[in-house]
């Protein structure tokens, strides 16, 4: 098992070598403002689960669909390929001959990295070892994961420190940055995840504020309890090694109707912040494609407006 990974990891190196100096084209705005934009999968999520897309298709459609050039996978689309080189190899290749950069990959359905039982944690943690090999094969920078755990406060954010740490030491070997996304509970909380971000105290360990994902409990199916998000994103930008524009609605004049979009852009700018912004539409209203172009606008827009 050593062996086995010891050559895909050589195999990796030499990807990843190969495609890390190709430059993000599309995902750079004009006049040099201080982010590029990249695209995350979930975005066509409805798509890619309808297997109306392939998980192949996903670079493709960000160049000649939106014109971007930087991709945020998402795991679930490809869960059973995280090993298998055949897939990496052509994924890899349809990012090249589109010029496509690849920024990271979001890791759902592992197991809880703040599970309070320690078996359970290491098995989560062991779990993602092998995104992070494929995250690595592809010329990621980064991998996504979530603080999930079920108990008190403290005693998940002490099961989340460890099991960020030690994940994030794994990481380490592959200069791989591992962030968590603020996605309910615990870990939609400013405070609670900056406290985690404290407790692991690792470079390569951060954030990746989410706007639309502010909600830590619901009720009926309604968010009773959300913490706010301007606050949460001002304290949390520190840590962050990306960004996810959520957007679900825009009013006449392409606004987003739900996150003042300059006041965010405005912390995360005045933050000195200078990264990947991701577009996470995931309204109904406008199609899927209408919604990234959208969000794009707005983007562009707000980034020539804040000063």
């Amino acid at each position: 098992m050593k062996n086995t990974r010891r050559q895909f990891l050589k195999n990796t190196t030499a990807a990843a070598t190969g495609f890390a100096v190709m430059p993000s084209f599309a995902g750079l705005l004009p006049g040099k403002p201080f982010f590029e934009i990249s695209l995350a999968q979930w975005s066509l999520h409805k798509e890619f689960f309808s297997k109306k897309y392939d998980a192949l298709d996903f670079p493709v459609l960000a160049r000649k669909n939106f014109n971007i050039g930087i991709v945020e996978y998402v795991n679930s689309f490809f869960k059973d390929k995280a090993t298998d080189k055949t897939f990496l190899a052509a994924l890899l290749q349809r990012c090249r001959d589109n010029n496509v950069m690849n920024h990271l990959i979001m890791i759902d359905g592992e197991g809880d990295l703040g599970n309070t039982n320690d078996a359970e944690r290491t098995k989560a943690i062991e779990n993602h070892y092998k995104w992070v090999d494929a995250a690595k094969y592809l010329g990621c920078k980064t991998i996504r994961v979530n603080a999930y755990g079920k108990g008190s406060r403290d005693e998940v954010k002490k099961a989340a420190i460890d099991g960020l740490s030690r994940l994030g030491e794994f990481a380490a070997k592959s200069n791989m940055n591992v962030i968590v996304e603020n996605h309910g509970s615990y870990s939609s909380d400013g405070d609670w995840l900056l406290s985690v971000m404290q407790g692991v105290n690792r470079k390569n360990v951060g954030i990746l504020p989410d706007f639309g994902n502010f909600c830590i409990r619901h009720e009926n199916n309604q968010c009773a309890e959300e913490y706010d998000k301007y606050k949460g994103t001002e304290m949390w930008m520190p840590y962050a090694k990306g960004v996810s524009a959520k957007t679900f609605d825009f009013d006449a004049a392409g606004n987003c109707i739900e996150t003042d979009y300059p006041r965010m852009m405005k912390i995360i700018k005045d933050s000195g912040f200078k990264g990947i912004i991701g577009i996470e539409y995931e309204g109904n209203r406008l199609s899927a494609e209408d919604g990234i172009k959208a969000t794009k606008e707005l983007l562009i827009k707000t980034a020539k407006a804040i000063k």
